[in-house]
């Protein structure tokens, strides 16, 4: 495969990892929801929530870092870049210390961004054997 052809093909699995991801957070929250546990179905999408903004975040910063030309970064993108983890654990540690959601469905969303890759290394594999057989 050409290297002109590959990266539109990257441009799109790029596109794709957000919507993977957004959707096994709420296909899982509903079914956490439908099985009538409330409180798991909360603590499972605010932790994909903090998983899924800690991505884009983490996008934006690479895609200005790489874009720039100048030796200055935007000070809101910097911002985002330092606050990250921080903001996250803080988020974390107040539901840890107020009993209010379970830590274990909150660990469990946090892992929504490894699930939405997976789907989207099959859709390669998939592709792959599609290009291969052709």
């Amino acid at each position: 495969m050409l290297r002109s052809e590959t990266i539109p093909e990257l441009d799109r699995a790029e596109a794709r990892l957000p919507q993977w991801m957004t959707g096994v957070a709420a296909a899982a929250t509903l079914a956490v929801l439908v099985s009538g546990h409330l409180r798991q179905a909360a603590g499972f999408a605010l932790g994909a929530t903090l998983a899924i903004v800690n991505y884009y975040w983490l996008h934006q910063v690479i895609e200005t870092l790489l874009r720039t030309t100048g030796a200055r970064v935007p000070k809101a993108v910097l911002l985002k870049f330092c606050l990250r983890y921080p903001l996250a654990f803080a988020g974390v540690y107040l539901v840890y210390r107020s009993h209010w959601l379970s830590m274990t469905t909150i660990f469990a969303g946090l892992f929504v961004p490894v699930a939405g890759a997976l789907i989207e290394a099959v859709v390669q594999i998939k592709n792959g054997f599609r290009i291969q057989g052709a």
